[in-house]
C-alpha cells in the first residue's frame, strides 16, 4: 500500500468526518434520510472509481 492510495483514503475520511455531522442534523426524517445517504453513497463510489483510474 503505497502513498498513492493513503492520501485519497485519508482525503475521503476526512471530508466525510467534515459533512457528516450536518448531514445528519439535516436528514431528520428516515425517508429523506435514506434518499440522502444513497445519494452521497453514489458520490464516494464514483470519486473512489475516479480516482483509481488517475492513480494507476
Amino acid at each position: 500500500m503505497g502513498l498513492e492510495e493513503i492520501v485519497p483514503a485519508i482525503f475521503l475520511i476526512a471530508v466525510l468526518f467534515l459533512v457528516l455531522p450536518e448531514f445528519l442534523k439535516s436528514n431528520s426524517k428516515s425517508k429523506r434520510f435514506i434518499k440522502n445517504l444513497f445519494i452521497w453513497s453514489i458520490i464516494v463510489v464514483l470519486i473512489v472509481i475516479v480516482s483509481i483510474f488517475i492513480f494507476k
